[in-house]
């Protein structure tokens, strides 16, 4: 693939993160009673940049998308969550791909509990409460659902990215 084709590709899946991002907004979550809680959609994208193109191209992807949402919909909080969520996620899911000890699903697994992991870790540093790990546990399991369906989604859907941009 030639340069120009991966950075509109890239472009293209920044644009499909932000696209997916904006959804997960209008779902409202909090009826669910589980504070926090997110289908982590936007992630698609940037796991299917990973896969693609490489890690360069998913972290453009993932910067792009938390820029943009951080203007358009957030304030400097929920950009600081997103931002240190986003960096641990794909961090653990660069590393779990490389050494490709697990699939599609270990990898979106791991970046959903890192991303979690992650915006606790921005909690526990802006409000300097210790307690919002005891959090960590309801998270996690949220993670790995969200992480397996969003796993599942990512190797059906693949393939087929796959025979498009070939």
């Amino acid at each position: 693939m030639k340069k120009t084709e991966k950075i509109a590709f890239t472009g293209i899946f920044t644009a499909l993160a932000f696209a997916l991002s904006y959804i997960e907004y209008l779902i409202p979550f909090d009826a669910i009673g589980v504070p926090g809680v997110k289908l982590g959609l936007a992630n698609l994208a940037v796991m299917a940049a990973l896969y693609l193109f490489g890690f360069f191209s998913a972290a453009a992807v993932s910067l792009v998308r938390i820029l943009l949402s951080w203007l358009i919909f957030g304030n400097f909080t929920a950009f600081a969550y997103s931002l240190i969520g986003g960096v641990l996620s794909l961090a653990a899911m660069y590393l779990l791909k490389k050494i490709d000890l697990f699939g599609e699903i270990g990898v979106s697994v791991s970046g959903a509990v890192a991303h979690n992991a992650g915006q606790l870790a921005a909690a526990w540093l802006l409000t300097s409460t210790p307690g919002v790990w005891y959090y960590l546990p309801v998270l996690a399991i949220a993670a790995a659902v969200t992480g397996t369906l969003n796993g599942l989604l990512l190797k059906i859907a693949l393939p087929r990215v796959k025979k498009i941009i070939n």
